[in-house]
């Protein structure tokens, strides 16, 4: 707006401000796209780091489960396991993802793969048990590093950055067509406060684990809860 009122009168004639809208029209559908593009993105991201959560605690329990069955001989694994939700419950909901998902010994379920691998089963029941075991295991083992692989490096920071300069040429241009009034300056200035919290939620949700939009720790608060029975 202070720059509209210091150029000369032929920069602004009709002309000039039909190629203006004709510029903003063509940035502000690129904007619209990449915005659109980035929530799905994240959402996604979202919506996979639940379900894995999910999914790993139902795992987990049915795991636990399956050893209890097996016998004494699992009493080291299935401590193993409840460290290992202990970790994740401490770690995911106060650190950075990255680091959480990469974890260490305490945070992967590898541990209890070799235990049980070093099982010796006396009768076929214990040989089935322990099969069915690894096979959980292994789906756990899955589920983790596939998420780990798509969440880690989060958004694409360049895509954010080409499109915050889109935005921010829109409402130069914005600033330059529009009247000095308290009312304009005001909707403006809500319009822009909407697309920044488009874009903060894009960037709070493409990691799951940390900020304000994040994954619910109940599902392993539960399965914290029904780990060791008998």
């Amino acid at each position: 707006m202070a720059l509209s009122r210091r150029l000369p009168g032929h920069h602004l004639d009709p002309d000039s401000k039909d190629v203006i809208k004709l510029a903003t029209a063509v940035v502000g559908t690129l904007a619209a796209l990449a915005l659109a593009l980035l929530i799905a993105s994240a959402k996604t991201t979202y919506e996979n780091a639940n379900a894995e959560l999910r999914t790993s605690m139902a795992r987990l329990v049915l795991l636990d489960r399956v050893m209890a069955r097996y016998g004494s001989d699992t009493n080291a694994a299935r401590a193993r396991l409840r460290t290992l939700v202990e970790t994740r419950l401490s770690q995911a909901w106060g650190s950075d993802a990255s680091a959480t998902n990469a974890g260490g010994e305490e945070a992967s379920i590898e541990p209890v793969q070799a235990e049980l691998r070093a099982l010796s089963p006396d009768t076929n029941a214990q040989r089935l048990l322990q099969s069915r075991a690894l096979q959980v295991s292994g789906d756990i083992a899955e589920a983790h590093w596939l998420l780990t692989e798509t969440v880690g490096d989060g958004l694409p920071w360049a895509f954010l950055a080409v499109l915050v300069f889109w935005l921010g040429l829109l409402f130069v241009t914005f600033g330059l067509l529009a009247p000095t009034n308290a009312t304009v300056i005001g909707l403006l200035f809500a319009c822009a406060l909407s697309v920044t919290a488009a874009v903060f939620l894009i960037v709070d949700m493409a990691h799951p684990y940390i900020g304000i939009i994040h994954v619910s720790d109940a599902p392993l608060r539960t399965a914290l809860g029904q780990l060791g029975q008998k």
